[in-house]
Order: C-alpha cells, then structure tokens, then sequence
C-alpha cells in the first residue's frame, strides 16, 4: 500500500509565536479555513471540542457534517509538550501508537482565534470561537498565515451553518 504525502505549504515552519494557557484553550473551536486532509475530505461544519481529562491530557472531539448530511466524529487525546509552554502538543485518534504533532503558531491575546500547524508544513488550520467570522477578519487571520510562511492559496474556507 502506497502512502500518499500531502504537499508542503511551509517549508520553514517557525516556533509558535506565543505561549499557550491550557485553561484559556478550552472549548469550542470552529475550522473557518483548513489545508484539506484526506480525513476531511468533504466536511462542512466543522468543530474541535477540548476539554481537560482527569489524568491532565486533553480530550479531544471533531465533528464535521457531510455532503450527504451525516455528522461524522472522531475522539482523540492530546498531551503537552514538555518546555513548549503550552504551545505544542501530540495528539492521538489512533490510540497510543501513533501521535502527531499540534503546534498552536499564533492566538489571539482573548484565544478568540488560533492558528494551528505542525511542523512538517503540511497542516494547517484557521480556528476561531465564532462559526463565520466576518471578511475582514477572516482575510486578517489569513494574511496572519501567510506571515508565518504558509502558502495561503491552498486553504479551503469551511462552510459553516
């Protein structure tokens, strides 16, 4: 089986720019624009819900809505990195075998918005605390982007209800 590699949109991805308070990260987040995975080939909607586990990690919960209606989820955890100031975690959905990296790169100052990559430059996300965010802030988070080195014209715009 050939596994197929999602292109690079940053080559020289940087250290996230702030640190992160886990508290304050919490919550609801709406994806108002994404680098498109196959994991989320087709989705509309979508959401990532954080909450803290007893044990300290993050739990984790993405939903998207389909083309043909359905709600798809996917439960994952994720844990701080060590000396990252809250900035970088490793997130699971495939159980302990396999983590992947989630850099938060840049937030808001009121975590209204974050920026979410890794440090391959073949993810990114574009979050914020409201589902449609209006033009002008959405063209300032993708120029926000577009200054950490990402290559925004691969960015799809989520459809949010």
């Amino acid at each position: 089986m050939l596994c197929r590699r999602h292109p690079v949109g940053n080559a020289r991805v940087p250290e996230p720019l702030r640190p992160v308070s886990l508290q304050d990260y919490l919550g609801r987040w709406y994806e108002v624009a994404r680098y498109d995975q196959s994991f989320e080939k087709g989705c509309e909607a979508v959401t990532a819900d954080y909450s803290l586990r007893p044990d300290g990690k993050m739990a984790i919960v993405n939903a998207c809505r389909m083309a043909d209606g359905k709600q798809r989820t996917a439960h994952g955890t994720a844990k701080l990195v060590p000396g990252s100031q809250g900035a970088k975690l490793k997130v699971s959905f495939l159980g302990p075998f396999y983590a992947g990296n989630y850099w938060v790169l840049d937030h808001a100052p009121d975590y209204g918005w974050s920026i979410v990559g890794d440090p391959s430059g073949r993810y990114l996300w574009i979050l914020s605390r409201t589902p449609t965010p209006g033009v002008p802030e959405l063209r300032t988070l993708i120029n926000r982007a577009a200054a950490l080195g990402y290559e925004t014209t691969r960015l799809v715009i989520t459809k949010q209800p």
